[in-house]
């Protein structure tokens, strides 16, 4: 039978597409390009496949919904939303007897990423803890995701990618199959993505404790139910409106600090006062996340999580000040900062410890080592000794999120995640 030729879909020209196998379904391409990353749970069947240099990830799926996903994927890359980056969509598959194959749709794999799944099999015994500290990510990005106008569809942990962030985690949208951006998301598309917020995790971590990962005592309902109530109050606090006296204008800025403790900037603000002119009202309209990763940005190119930077500034303001800086613009003491206090640091990595975490993490950790180094010695600790010491007692004990992982715990599960 006639084919119709190969169609790839991408915002740039990458030739070495056209080496890999198309001609073969997904699932039987050959080891040898195959990258071996911590699998998840998807409805699809999804490959790691290097490409020069490079670490691209593979869904075989329907043409229709291969490329409306690269497209919504797209539309979220450029309004800068949290999720991964779309690379191509690739339709017109054949086999060689001229069997026609599903299309597929080619994502950058998110470097230091890891699935829930990876997160939970680290770690022999999961504390309830860190379920709250990813269930708070998949939280935060869901608001998000809903201030910019998308409407998800198929919220979930398996559909989520997590990064370490400062000791906390920092969640990113993997699937887009469902998605939609609209101007104003209604109340009813938000009620429905948080229905289905929470009944998948509470399915998800009943299945981690059906597989022996969670504790057979771990309340999943509990868990569920505080995703519903973290997302209700992050909702309010960035879009409610609040009210006070012509005398208490200070509320303001108080307000606006609230946000920015969450991690979020205001963009604009919406003000009114009454008749009498007596009571003055606040709302925000425009809210954004990244507030401190911003900063940092700005002020020395690098580009790291929110946790991550709000650590970083609180150390460059300290910095700042034991040194006498104050009168100085901070842009000039965020380079003196970066080539005295964090390239030093980083830099004193072995070469072949430093891809286990990113170089903000390790410098987040480091700091944190020397606060509970100080502490105990009841005085300063040098950072030399710091740092060797986080070497020896820290980092060589961290799983590798860098490297290509083996499967552990995960590797009967048949197909990789979205």
């Amino acid at each position: 039978m006639p084919q119709k030729a190969l169609q790839i879909t991408s915002a740039k020209v990458v030739p070495a597409l056209l080496d890999l196998p198309w001609n073969i379904p997904l699932e039987e391409w050959p080891e040898d390009l195959i990258a071996t990353l911590p699998r998840g749970i998807s409805r699809h069947v999804v490959r790691f496949v290097n490409l020069e240099g490079e670490i691209i990830a593979i869904k075989e799926i329907g043409e229709e919904v291969a490329l409306h996903e690269y497209e919504m994927l797209r539309d979220l890359d450029r309004i800068d939303a949290p999720c991964v980056e779309a690379l191509a969509a690739i339709t017109g598959r054949y086999d060689d007897s001229g069997e026609p194959l599903n299309a597929v749709l080619i994502t950058h794999h998110l470097p230091y990423s890891l699935p829930y799944r990876a997160i939970f099999s680290q770690q022999s015994t999961m504390r309830p803890e860190t379920v709250g500290r990813l269930i708070d990510a998949l939280t935060v990005l869901m608001v998000r995701l809903h201030l910019i106008g998308f409407f998800w569809g198929d919220v979930s942990l398996s559909n989520t990618l997590f990064r370490r962030d400062a000791g906390e985690y920092s969640a990113y949208l993997v699937d887009a199959e469902t998605g939609e951006l609209e101007a104003n998301l209604s109340p009813r598309k938000r009620s429905y993505d948080i229905d289905v917020a929470r009944t998948n995790i509470i399915g998800e971590l009943m299945d981690l404790q059906a597989g022996g990962i969670l504790d057979e005592e771990f309340d999943a309902i509990a868990v569920g139910d505080r995703f519903e109530e973290r997302y209700h109050a992050l909702w309010a606090e960035l879009t409610a409106e609040e009210s006070f006296s012509l005398s208490e204008r200070w509320r303001v800025d108080e307000r606006i600090n609230r946000l920015n403790q969450l991690g979020f900037d205001v963009g604009e603000m919406s003000m009114t006062t009454d008749i009498g002119g007596t009571q003055l009202s606040i709302q925000p309209m425009v809210v954004d996340a990244g507030h401190y990763s911003r900063q940092i940005m700005r002020l020395t190119g690098m580009d790291v999580e929110e946790q991550q930077a709000r650590r970083m500034m609180n150390d460059l303001d300290s910095y700042r000040t034991l040194t006498g800086r104050d009168s100085l613009p901070l842009s000039v003491v965020a380079h003196q900062w970066i080539t005295e206090v964090f390239e030093p640091t980083v830099s004193a990595i072995p070469r072949d410890l430093a891809g286990k975490l990113q170089p903000a993490e390790i410098f987040h950790e480091v700091l944190e080592h020397r606060w509970y180094m100080s502490e105990k010695a009841g005085h300063d600790v040098p950072m030399d000794e710091v740092i060797q010491s986080y070497i020896n007692d820290v980092l060589v004990h961290r799983p590798d999120e860098q490297a290509l992982i083996p499967q552990t715990e995960t590797t009967s599960i048949p197909v990789v995640m979205d």
